[in-house]
């Protein structure tokens, strides 16, 4: 969408609402907060999520099971995020941003995908997928 045009301003808006959204997610995964990450996620069957390592969990069960297990670890994870790119549709949103770790997990950084979808009292994440980043070496195998 062009700027200035009509609608242009709701559109911004929107944008901000799935920021803030995206925002929502990792300050409850810093603070080890289940609520707040509950808060953050659509509950439904086809909810996905895909940690960096882990097999892709579906449904909100395994979902917030899994948060439980993460948050339960003891250790502590901050992120600074980079590349943080917001797309709004009509009813869908997703954010493309890479994820730098700081704490136990220092050093790494997670190119992540998360979905929302647009619910009457907000944007609510209905997929998560983050895939550790490894140094280049030249490019890519194949290409």
């Amino acid at each position: 969408m062009s700027g200035g045009g009509p609608g242009y301003g709701a559109w911004m808006d929107e944008v901000e609402a799935v920021r803030e959204a995206n925002q929502r997610y990792y300050r409850a995964f810093e603070s080890s907060d289940l609520d707040s990450m509950s808060a953050v996620w659509e509950h439904s069957a086809r909810v996905v999520c895909t940690h960096p390592g882990w097999s892709t969990l579906r449904g909100w069960g395994q979902v917030a099971s899994s948060y439980f297990a993460l948050f339960q670890n003891g250790g502590h994870t901050q992120f600074v995020l980079t590349e943080e790119r917001p797309e709004v549709g009509a009813d869908t949103a997703w954010v493309s941003v890479d994820e730098n770790l700081l704490g136990d997990d220092s050093g790494v950084t997670v190119a992540c995908l998360n979905v929302f979808v647009r619910h009457e009292d907000g944007w609510r994440m209905v997929a998560h997928h983050g895939s550790v980043v490894h140094a280049a070496t030249g490019g890519l195998a194949g290409a």
